[in-house]
């Protein structure tokens, strides 16, 4: 059953997922990266029923902004924002890294 949003990946989320495949194909298997990468698009894809399901990530939150919202997946979380009846994945990260950075520069636009 087809779920009533339609899930987007930005550039930006396309290059995390091609990182995270490559990293784990170099450093494991092929077949764990299959395996990875099929289970991130699982979670995205799941966002087009539950849209509302991810907390606020803590580090925009502690700034007062409200309007991404986040799902894990351990080690990585996927950092998307509902628009209209889209949600639009930003970034898909290791959530051991500095997210405050991560999130300022591609959500923010600063450097």
């Amino acid at each position: 059953m087809a779920g009533a949003y339609r899930v987007l990946l930005t550039e930006g989320a396309e290059h995390d997922l091609d990182a995270i495949y490559d990293y784990i194909a170099e450093s494991n298997e092929t077949s764990n990266a299959d395996y990875v990468l099929s289970r991130l698009m699982a979670t995205a894809e799941q966002l087009s029923s539950f849209p509302h399901r991810g907390s606020y990530p803590r580090e925009l939150l502690n700034i007062g902004i409200k309007e991404y919202r986040r799902v894990f997946l351990k080690p990585d979380r996927l950092i998307y924002r509902i628009v209209g009846k889209e949600v639009v994945v930003y970034m898909i990260a290791d959530s051991r890294r500095d997210l405050q950075s991560l999130l300022a520069r591609r959500l923010l636009g600063s450097r």
